[in-house]
């Protein structure tokens, strides 16, 4: 059997769990080898043959759980695919300079790992729930509405490319 491939994720209310086992899920329909589990719980890359590395955007920042995992595993990242994605934008309309600047966060957040060359970066729509925001954003929270921009279809689409030889 061919090793798996990982699915490590951080979260902070389990929109990006969600995407990360979906991911995982459209490896597997691919015939392929997948494992999804939270990346501060990842004790080792040994026989893994390539990585998936998702986490939000929070606060101008991609989730310190997915850079600690960079910077925890980074001898083996050197040499395993990996590919990344995050969840950014949660607001309707669409704004495509809150977009612009997801992308230009994600891009600093992966640049300050100059070592790190993932083999594919994407940004999806996050969810937003104020109902499970807690302080001290909860009273500023409960005013704006739920959102969900995950693009399920972008997201297989993306899922099923990786790793094509």
């Amino acid at each position: 059997m061919p090793a798996p491939i990982l699915v490590a994720y951080a979260t902070r209310y389990g929109s990006t769990a969600e995407v990360a086992e979906f991911i995982a899920s459209t490896l597997q329909s691919r015939g392929l080898s997948a494992r999804c589990q939270p990346a501060r719980e990842v004790k080792s890359l040994q026989g893994i043959q390539a990585v998936v590395l998702g986490a939000p955007l929070f606060m101008f920042h991609w989730h310190k759980d997915a850079l600690r995992f960079l910077d925890r595993f980074r001898a083996d990242l050197q040499s395993i695919p990996t590919a990344v994605f995050a969840l950014g934008p949660t607001t309707e309309p669409r704004s495509e300079k809150e977009w612009t600047d997801a992308r230009a966060i994600l891009e600093k957040e992966l640049a300050s790992r100059a070592w790190f060359t993932p083999t594919s970066v994407s940004l999806f729509g996050g969810r937003w729930d104020p109902t499970k925001i807690g302080f001290p954003f909860k009273a500023f929270a409960k005013s704006m509405p739920t959102t969900d921009l995950r693009d399920w279809d972008a997201i297989r689409a993306w899922a099923e490319a990786l790793f094509l030889d």
